[in-house]
């Protein structure tokens, strides 16, 4: 797959952009009067009660949710106008990573990486292994791609996430509760991994429920509550997300 040359930012040089959008799952509003401009190099907090709309926005952001109403751009994609054949285009522009890993468990870390690299286009096996072992350095992993998915923590699984998710060289980072099945101290470090991406140069949106987390590691914070998204300031926060 040959990556399109499109600018990855619009004019007001936001890498993500909704106006008076409304996110929808079929006839159901999840979120309406959405209204979010991310530039690169941001790091976003999505926060909100289980079915706030949190998973639903970043789903819209990669085109698995239809945008039917208001407006929407994501790295360099108009969403209401995105034909299907430029999904894949989108989607590589983006780097996804889920909270329950989605790694192959039939195959080896390097493996799962590989596949990944072969369904987005690459074809020089040279280049692939340089890709592989690069991202893998990364995120501190590089000895491990000999190893299935069932011998590796939940949290070096989570890190062979976040190095899947980097194999593209994304301009955007989507962490949908990345941390949610982890224990403290392996979330701290995951933190540190993504925030040193965003300090790269990349924006991250990162769903989360962790309140310690949001309280530890600098970054704007939406929250998802009433069918509205509003910005938040630390002061704000009235509720314990650590139930929800």
């Amino acid at each position: 797959m040959k990556q399109q040359p499109k600018q990855v930012t619009n004019k007001n040089g936001n890498i993500v952009e909704f106006n008076n959008a409304i996110i929808r799952q079929e006839e159901h509003i999840i979120l309406r009067d959405v209204n979010l401009e991310i530039k690169p190099g941001e790091f976003v907090f999505l926060i909100g009660k289980v079915g706030s709309g949190k998973s639903s926005l970043l789903k819209t952001m990669y085109h698995e949710l239809p945008l039917q109403e208001g407006q929407g751009f994501v790295a360099g994609y108009d969403l209401r106008k995105i034909k299907s054949r430029e999904v894949p285009y989108l989607r590589r522009r983006m780097g996804i990573i889920f909270q329950d890993f989605q790694l192959l468990s039939d195959r080896s870390v390097y493996d799962n990486l590989q596949f990944v690299l072969k369904a987005t286009g690459w074809k020089n096996k040279k280049e692939m292994d340089i890709r592989i072992r690069e991202v893998l350095a990364k995120v501190d992993m590089v000895h491990k791609g000999y190893k299935m998915p069932h011998q590796l923590s939940g949290g070096e699984q989570q890190r062979i996430g976040i190095a899947r998710s980097l194999l593209n060289e994304p301009e955007l980072i989507l962490a949908d509760e990345p941390t949610g099945n982890l224990d403290p101290d392996t979330s701290d470090e995951l933190m540190a991994i993504l925030q040193n991406i965003c300090r790269s140069g990349k924006a991250v949106i990162m769903a989360t429920h962790n309140y310690n987390l949001i309280k530890k590691f600098p970054g704007r914070t939406v929250k998802c509550e009433d069918t509205k998204l509003t910005e938040q300031e630390p002061e704000e926060f009235d509720f314990d997300l650590s139930d929800n």
